[in-house]
């Protein structure tokens, strides 16, 4: 009885003294209250950001500059950069805010400055790639060839982050980790270089993601505007119906290439683990290195090995490709790189 009284007590002091703490640190913080911005504030920002000035030009261009020659140079550091100064952002949020509130004038002059914007992006990226002619295509750049439906959720996801931000004064600062997220300029230049080289894979693919890129931007901004009552949702019928069905058409083709990703990096998994636990070479010599890629209905597997000098032979080489073909039940063209081992052990001397 004596132990539940004081454990009681106890909780009563806690209590006190967490009701004394609240109390002292509470009190009216009207300056904390966040509020969006009132409508004339937002139109007049965005018009000043869909309004293709020279600065919106010169800072456009040197990022497709900056950006070109980070994809060329495979460095992502310099991708990042170029995504940081590019000013692409403003004009798409600025569609969106026009469609939410019916504004056609606004969405006409900043449908202008996208189009003259990106026109611009790309012939400098095409200008720099013809200027280096470097024929090697990085992973820089085939990683933005082949959009799925991660991107698009990216893309809804960090037009929301923009419309937000350009509604909310104290969240402003976010508005560059917005255009390092959805990664507009990028694009752009890889459409660059599949133009310099004539390459239409290259160019269809990039083509895609940028126009990914801008459907989800687009359709989640014009929700996010609407949530925060900018505008009416009669209003922006229209925009959002034609931008969900633009979503719906891209999203079959995402989707599969989704699939298609997730069904190779299974199947690597499971033919990394068959070698791992499975091929006799691996109980003979150490496996230092595996590369696997699947063409055409086979597989292209290659294999480095440490070994002592003559440890492994041709036959060796030819055994474990046909226990590879009967083992995953098709076609495998097998590379096997020796790297030889030599040991040397001398005694203590006396």
């Amino acid at each position: 009885m004596t132990q539940r009284y004081r454990y009681l007590k106890l909780l009563a002091r806690v209590r006190r003294q967490q009701r004394k703490l609240w109390l002292s640190n509470s009190g009216d913080w009207q300056w904390l209250a966040s509020k969006p911005m009132p409508m004339a504030g937002v139109n007049r920002l965005l018009w000043r950001e869909s309004v293709p000035s020279l600065s919106f030009f010169v800072m456009l261009m040197l990022s497709g500059v900056i950006s070109s020659l980070g994809l060329l140079a495979g460095s992502t550091a310099t991708v990042i950069g170029a995504m940081i100064i590019a000013p692409l952002m403003g004009p798409i949020i600025g569609i969106a805010y026009a469609i939410a509130v019916a504004n056609r004038r606004l969405m006409k002059r900043a449908s202008l400055t996208l189009l003259w914007g990106t026109l611009a992006t790309v012939f400098s990226s095409t200008l720099i790639a013809s200027l280096i002619g470097l024929q090697l295509l990085n992973q820089e750049i085939l990683l933005r060839t082949e959009p799925n439906l991660i991107d698009l959720m990216v893309a809804i996801a960090a037009g929301a982050a923009g419309a937000f931000a350009k509604s909310r004064k104290h969240v402003a600062d976010a508005f560059p980790g917005v255009a390092i997220a959805v990664a507009l300029v990028p694009p752009l230049g890889v459409i660059g270089i599949g133009i310099a080289r004539l390459d239409q894979t290259i160019f269809l693919g990039a083509t895609l993601l940028f126009i990914t890129n801008l459907t989800g931007i687009i359709f989640s901004g014009i929700l996010v505007f609407l949530w925060q009552r900018y505008g009416t949702l009669k209003r922006a019928q229209e925009g959002v119906v034609l931008s969900a069905l633009v979503l719906v058409v891209l999203g079959i083709p995402l989707g599969l290439s989704l699939n298609n990703l997730l069904v190779q990096s299974n199947s690597r998994q499971q033919v990394g683990r068959i070698i791992r636990t499975e091929l006799p070479l691996v109980r003979r010599a150490e496996l230092q290195e595996m590369a696997i890629q699947q063409n055409d209905g086979s597989l292209q597997i290659s294999l480095s090995f440490a070994a002592p000098p003559n440890t492994i032979s041709a036959e060796d080489v030819q055994q474990s490709q046909a226990f590879l073909e009967d083992r995953l039940d098709q076609p495998v063209g097998l590379t096997l790189r020796v790297v030889p081992i030599q040991e040397f052990s001398l005694p203590a001397n006396p």
